[in-house]
């Protein structure tokens, strides 16, 4: 473990002012400000996207706190730029892209009022059912810390940005009572390496997350939160919990490390006092937190003391614009098979062609889960939308799909055939209900105080009238939220399956979009249709993404974050009412490779309009990384977008070959580029379990430059002669 760090300039300044402060001050800090039932109430009268949840606010030491709002697909809160969601933007493998769009997030956050944003979730996807798969970029530990880090920095250059939910959160319904048993190697080989990532980006802050890892419940864990967070990896920033029943106990969670209990007073409200009497925590350690969350604020201060934008901002034409431009580049082309002497794709816009729609989800707003992470976007360019303009010369007709025969006859006097089909925040999405929630009575407050009270409503009142886009219907419990969850099956609905083999009977020509936050598997119908692609919940600009690719003014560019299996069965265990459950260093690519089976479409794939040939590649050591060089060469008749990937693997190892560093990059036709990449050592590092640390050991280290994971590509070999501990 570290030793604690000194001071820097920000943290003597928090201390001495927290040296200013009562006692009562000081509590004050260590939850939300509104106080719990009221709240609540404003919460299901839809208050999570009508003001910012602000905590730590001293107005007699003007200490601002912070104001925070929620994510990850956009600022939730007013009418905001909704962009794909994080798994469509993982699966285009752009940094830069992710970094634009945590800047315009940034923009539109402060634009709301708010200065820390909640969404930054990188929870690795063990299983694809999980039903919040779609606010996380994938499957690799390496991937998603690279995006999420990309996406921290874009945010951090106008706010404060908070990386969630810390750690090993991958199932929802369970979410409240599941314990989940890792060893250390797993926990720091899989699930943990991405945190670090974005903590060593200079993260703000982290939440923790509701299940309980290794006994104990995350927002009340020392082993995480102060071990391991702030021990090991000297995170500097604040901790807050997640939304209610974040912590179970008040005197405990302080002494893990948690900061501030978010969003309301609720638990600490009601037990902190007595627990610092009984000797449970500490004042030191009400200090200590207290300080973090101030100091965290004043190393910000650059950037939360410049004006705030106005909110013509929100969804103004440059983001809508990077909204579309990541539609498109999420598009993942699965297969794209010739119809005469072509592959289907793309189409032709100025073809004069009849191209019928199919399938309710064409002309539906279907933005992805309808919990914590919904954006209010203004407007939504649905599929139908977009083909619609694309289409310069022909005429586009639709049919829901509820009845297969008529969606075939419309079919059959059509060119194209485009069957548009998969999951809505019904089917998968945040949890929003009582597994795990009935023990918990006894956490709840009493009454709130009536003087605060008062003063929550007459802020609420003051500030700006928000109301939902027309598009917003209720939900379907009436609290504001959709229940979600995770999935039931892996498989598409029938009705979908019975529609896609209807039209496909009668038009060789179709072409099936895919809308899901995860894997599907789609092998019981995928050979009957020439051209699929995976298209995601695609955000506002949607429609517009996806016909950019469909017709061409776009490159198929994206590029798998997870492997699609042939089967459910290839998968590891997956239990959505789980009380206890284990989590090993096996999922993904890692658990199909070590099985010896071959995925249907396995993790990095993704077909383009261009073809790319690897000429040669070449690795080095440079002092504590690795370089590597890698020709390519875009040997296709259009300009188009590679995504390179490099696997490494320690020879004589139990560990998988696994992702070290990827660059996407485009070419011109016949242009050739020497695409340099780097791996870190973190990319390479180890757990020790007797020191307790992250190694990287010397040893030969096989890497493989390759398109996706089980592509041979072209093989090289270093030699790392010294260990190096993180």
């Amino acid at each position: 473990m570290k030793a604690e760090p000194a001071l820097d300039e920000a943290g003597l300044k928090a201390r001495a002012v927290v040296e200013t402060m009562t006692d009562g001050e000081k509590l004050w800090c260590l939850d939300g400000d509104a106080p719990f039932w009221a709240g609540l109430t404003y919460l299901g009268e839809g208050g999570y996207h009508k003001s910012p949840f602000r905590a730590a606010e001293i107005e007699r030491l003007g200490l601002a706190g912070f104001s925070f709002s929620d994510g990850p697909r956009g600022v939730v809160i007013d009418q905001a730029t909704c962009f794909p969601v994080s798994m469509a933007r993982g699966a285009t493998w752009d940094v830069g892209l992710e970094e634009r769009i945590g800047a315009a997030i940034g923009q539109e956050l402060r634009a709301v009022g708010a200065d820390l944003f909640g969404g930054v979730c990188v929870n690795i996807l063990r299983h694809p059912a999980w039903g919040r798969a779609q606010e996380t970029y994938g499957e690799d530990p390496h991937h998603v810390g690279e995006m999420g880090a990309a996406l921290t920095r874009g945010v951090q250059r106008h706010a404060m940005a908070c990386v969630k939910h810390f750690a090993c959160n991958s199932m929802e319904n369970a979410r409240f009572q599941v314990d989940i048993a890792v060893d250390e190697v797993a926990l720091h080989e899989v699930f943990l390496p991405h945190f670090r990532r974005i903590v060593d980006e200079g993260v703000a802050a982290v939440m923790s997350a509701y299940i309980r890892v290794n006994g104990e419940w995350c927002g009340d864990s020392r082993a995480l939160l102060h071990d391991v967070l702030r021990g090991e990896w000297g995170f500097e920033g604040f901790v807050i919990s997640d939304w209610i029943f974040g912590i179970r106990d008040a005197g405990r969670s302080l002494h893990a490390g948690l900061d501030v209990e978010m969003p309301y007073r609720m638990i600490r409200a009601g037990h902190l006092a007595s627990a610092l009497d009984a000797g449970e925590a500490s004042w030191a350690e009400v200090d200590g937190a207290v300080e973090r969350v101030i100091a965290t604020r004043l190393r910000f201060d650059d950037v939360l003391s410049a004006p705030a934008p106005g909110r013509e901002v929100l969804a103004g034409t440059a983001h809508r614009a990077l909204a579309r431009e990541a539609a498109a580049k999420s598009v993942v082309l699965l297969r794209n098979e010739p119809v005469g002497d072509a592959p289907l794709l793309p189409l032709d816009a100025s073809a004069g062609s009849t191209i019928a729609l199919l399938g309710k989800l064409g002309t539906a707003v279907n933005l992805g889960d309808g919990g914590s992470s919904d954006v209010w976007a203004p407007e939504v360019v649905t599929v139908a939308d977009g083909l619609r303009s694309a289409l310069t010369r022909g005429r586009l007709t639709i049919d829901d799909g509820n009845d297969p025969a008529s969606a075939a006859a419309l079919a059959a006097a059509s060119d194209v055939a485009v069957v548009v089909v998969g999951y809505t925040r019904g089917d998968e999405g945040e949890f929003i209900g009582d597994a795990g929630t009935a023990h918990l009575g006894g956490l709840f407050p009493g009454q709130d105080d009536p003087a605060l009270a008062a003063r929550f409503a007459a802020q609420i009142e003051s500030e700006r009238l928000i109301e939902a886009p027309a598009h917003v219907g209720p939900r379907a419990d009436g609290g504001g939220f959709a229940v979600g969850g995770d999935r039931a099956s892996l498989r598409l609905h029938d009705d979908d399956v019975s529609l896609i083999r209807a039209v496909a009977a009668v038009n060789p020509r179709t072409v099936v979009a895919v809308v899901a936050g995860s894997a599907v598997v789609i092998s019981e119908w995928d050979a009957d249709v020439p051209a699929i692609v995976q298209s995601w919940y695609s955000g506002m600009e949607g429609g517009s993404g996806l016909a950019d690719v469909l017709f061409g003014r776009a490159d198929a560019s994206g590029r798998l974050p997870f492997s699609v299996p042939t089967s459910e069965s290839d998968l590891p265990p997956f239990e959505s009412q789980a009380e206890s459950f284990v989590y090993d260093a096996w999922h993904g690519y890692w658990h199909l490779e070590r099985q010896g089976t071959v995925p249907a479409y396995p993790f990095g794939f993704g077909l383009s309009y261009t073809r790319f040939d690897l000429e040669g590649a070449e690795a080095e050591v440079a002092g504590d990384r690795v370089r590597v060089g890698a020709t390519v060469r875009n040997v296709g008749d259009r300009r188009g977008s590679d995504v390179l990937q490099v696997y490494a693997h320690r020879r004589g190892s139990t560990r998988p070959a696994r992702l070290a560093t990827f660059a996407r990059v485009e070419l011109d036709p016949g242009e050739t580029s020497v695409v340099e990449i780097t791996i870190g050592r973190s990319a390479l590092a180890e757990r020790d379990v007797e020191s307790h640390s992250m190694m990287v050991r010397p040893g030969h280290y096989d890497l493989r430059v390759a398109h996706h994971a089980t592509d041979p590509g072209i093989g090289l070999t270093v030699d790392i002669h010294h260990e190096t501990r993180l």
